[in-house]
């Protein structure tokens, strides 16, 4: 009898633990697809079209979502990186271009629902397309990344100095910091050459002077003193005190010029003689993707998507058409 529940009390365990691995290897529910906008849409599980204003030629021009996405990629990245680095800026590109549809309702210019111009949205190259950057759109064909059913904002820079951004620090975004928004490491602080890795940059006082009456309506007074008065959980200055004023740096990195003060991570800030001398790390606004990043990463094999969640936090890299 003693026997008999030893063997009954051992069957039981292992029925148990079976039907534990079965909920284990039960599958996980897949995330919801995000709606593509309807003016552009071609169907369900199709690729839609879009109407493209091109700046370069001053017309509007339908093309496949896809073809305009290579020549995003064409004008973000160069033609001779690796593949999956490539790869991970089309889907960005992808999510981008759906993203400002549905957030915009369509482009500035004219009945466009985007243009090819990069100040109101992506670079955009056709000229650049080669059979690396056809392969790392054709291999992310219809991927993109979501948060909780909604497209992201796909954020991307050239550098990010080893370190990325929240939004808030490194483009002084106005709205909640998005959840999926993260500072991460990045594996670029060795990547790359100067004036992406590190850079520095003169300006005189008056012309600094002039830029922050335009831009943000402050007289600095006499220039004696500067220093970073706050710096966000990255590191990168967040507000700088130029003589009497105190301004968003992120706010007088592109009213200076985005390729002078090239980040807001500085690593020196000083006045010397009628100068106010600058130096720091990265390239861009630290938000998001790195491409040096993805570029180190893809070197070292990493899958594009897997490129992509290294620097968005608990997204979703959903499939819309095929």
């Amino acid at each position: 009898m003693y026997k008999k529940l030893i063997v009954g009390a051992l069957v039981l365990t292992l029925f148990t633990a079976g039907m534990q691995g079965c909920a284990r290897r039960a599958p996980e529910k897949k995330p919801a697809p995000p709606k593509i906008p309807e003016k552009i849409s071609r169907g369900a599980g199709k690729e839609p079209v879009l109407r493209v204003y091109e700046v370069q030629t001053h017309t509007v021009k339908e093309m496949k979502l896809e073809d305009y996405v290579a020549g995003v990629v064409a004008g973000e990245m160069e033609n001779d990186w690796p593949v999956e680095a490539l790869a991970a800026q089309a889907i960005l590109a992808r999510t981008y271009v759906l993203e400002f549809i549905t957030d915009k309702g369509g482009s500035k210019y004219g009945d466009a629902d985007i243009s090819t111009d990069f100040e109101e949205a992506q670079a955009w190259n056709p000229d650049n397309i080669n059979d690396r950057i056809k392969k790392a759109v054709e291999m992310t064909r219809g991927e993109v990344v979501t948060y909780k059913g909604k497209y992201i904002k796909a954020w991307f820079h050239s550098h990010a100095g080893g370190m990325t951004a929240t939004a808030k620090e490194g483009l002084n975004f106005k709205e909640a910091e998005p959840p999926y928004i993260k500072v991460t490491k990045s594996p670029d602080e060795d990547a790359g050459p100067e004036g992406r890795r590190t850079w520095s940059a003169s300006f005189s006082k008056d012309e600094i002077s002039s830029v922050i009456r335009a831009e943000f309506g402050l007289e600095t007074g006499p220039i004696d003193s500067v220093s970073v008065e706050e710096r966000g959980p990255s590191g990168r200055a967040t507000k700088l005190k130029i003589g009497d004023a105190v301004v968003s740096a992120p706010e007088l990195r592109i009213a200076l010029g985005s390729m002078e003060m090239r980040s807001t991570l500085l690593t020196s800030f000083k006045v010397e003689g009628d100068k106010v001398l600058m130096a720091g790390k990265g390239f861009g606004h630290g938000v998001g993707l790195s491409q040096w990043g993805a570029n180190v990463m893809a070197k070292q094999k990493t899958k594009p998507e897997d490129i992509i969640r290294h620097y968005f936090k608990d997204v979703d890299i959903v499939k819309l058409w095929k």
